[in-house]
Order: C-alpha cells, then sequence, then structure tokens
C-alpha cells in the first residue's frame, strides 16, 4: 500500500487549496496508486525521466527520493540519467546526476 501523500497540503494547503487537493488526492491518491496498470517502480523511472527532461530539478530532489524508495537502484538510475543525456541534453544529465548521487550515497 503507498503511503498517503500529504506534501500538497502541508506546503500550500492554506495558500492553494484546490491544487494541495488535486496533488494528494487526485495525482497521488488516484493516479499513483493504480499499480496494476503501472508500478510505483516504474511511474518513478518515467517521472524522473520527464522532469529530467524538462529541467525540473526543483522537483527532481524529492522524485528521485521517491524513487529509491520505490525500489529503483543506483545502476537503473545511472542507466536512466545516461540515457537521457543523448536525448534531452549533457547539461540535463549532469544536473541529475549532482542530485542523484547525493540521494543514492545517503546512509
Amino acid at each position: 500500500m503507498v503511503k498517503k501523500q500529504t506534501a500538497g497540503q502541508e506546503q500550500l494547503g492554506a495558500f492553494a487549496p484546490q491544487f494541495a487537493h488535486l496533488n494528494d488526492d487526485v495525482l497521488f491518491g488516484e493516479v499513483w496508486s493504480k499499480e496494476d496498470q503501472l508500478s510505483a517502480h516504474d511511474r518513478s523511472l518515467v517521472t524522473i525521466a520527464a522532469l529530467i527532461s524538462m529541467g525540473n530539478t526543483e522537483q527532481l530532489t524529492t522524485h528521485l527520493q521517491i524513487g529509491k524508495n520505490n525500489g529503483i537502484t543506483q545502476e537503473e538510475i545511472v542507466a536512466e540519467i545516461t540515457h537521457l543525456a543523448f536525448y534531452v541534453g549533457w547539461p540535463k544529465a549532469w544536473s541529475a546526476f549532482n542530485r542523484a548521487k547525493e540521494i543514492w550515497q545517503e546512509k
């Protein structure tokens, strides 16, 4: 069972309650929970690829940690970022590696 997402409520609930609801209850509550269609591991790989592609490094750190928690190994994240480097750009891959290295080297 996936842990209930509350980041939207915690960070934006008072300021943007509808957005917080859509984040926590729809995106993470409904979409991410459909593991019979796509596993959390695979959703994390897809999400990380999208964030790297767009250069959204602020959200990337959180999703790298979620991906690690969803079972993405260091070898998998290295392969994913290396593959993406040729499609989305070397600087984006370099930035992603810096963030991934911090997360996978945490104890």
